[in-house]
């Protein structure tokens, strides 16, 4: 049983849809139509797992995106919050996910209660082992591999780093960080149970999706 008190099986595939990218490419006019779309062709490739991700973007804006997400996608498909757990709570999404900087996995777990995952970014032993110890369902670990979709990225833990994470908690652990269909396979090897990815899904969501899966059986 997980911390949320509901059993998460967390996909091999944990898709991040990055609302930033989609706004450089779009008028903002379109934008959430862009984002539903993305996610619609998503789930049609058997993504069963988004995560919206939206850093820039003000609450307001993230909060009418995601209860867009929530009517467009219905309650097939399981939906995270990148970062905030109050938004996670407003559009009813399934769990929300929190970094390093963000509220932590215990506030997290105050705001959605039980009744919703947390899952946590860490990029080193310690905020692993710490993460291990603290109210969250899932631990993601990364980067795996350099990656051009975060500023300021943590070191790079390589393949090992999966290796060594896996060793040190028996939660989920979803690797992150460069992960591409070339080389999703070797880093379920090395330990993960999933890979989150970003930047591999844009350019053909639904065709990448069903691609990853394809790999990572």
């Amino acid at each position: 049983m997980s911390d949320s008190g509901r059993t998460l099986v967390v996909p091999r595939l944990y898709a991040i849809l990055d609302a930033g990218l989609l706004a450089s490419r779009v008028p903002a006019e379109k934008l959430t139509s862009a984002i539903c779309d993305f996610a619609c062709e998503l789930a049609a490739g058997g993504a069963t797992l988004i995560q919206y991700r939206a850093k820039n973007l003000q609450p307001g804006k993230m909060l009418s995106h995601a209860r867009e997400l929530r009517r467009v996608l219905g309650s097939g498909i399981t939906l995270f919050m990148n970062d905030r757990a109050d938004l996670c709570l407003a559009a009813g999404f399934d769990g929300v996910h929190v970094g390093q900087e963000d509220l932590s996995p215990v506030g997290a777990r105050t705001v959605v209660g039980k009744g919703r995952w947390v899952g946590v970014s860490t990029h080193n032993p310690e905020q692993l082992r710490n993460a291990d110890h603290a109210p969250a369902d899932y631990i993601a670990f990364g980067p795996v591999f350099a990656t051009g979709t975060k500023q300021n990225p943590d070191p790079v833990v390589g393949l090992e780093g999966v290796r060594s994470a896996r060793a040190l908690t028996r939660k989920p652990l979803v690797a992150i960080g460069g992960i591409t269909r070339m080389n999703a396979r070797e880093v379920l090897s090395a330990g993960a149970d999933a890979v989150a990815v970003i930047g591999d899904l844009f350019e053909d969501p639904r065709r990448a999706a069903e691609e990853f899966l394809g790999v990572l059986v």
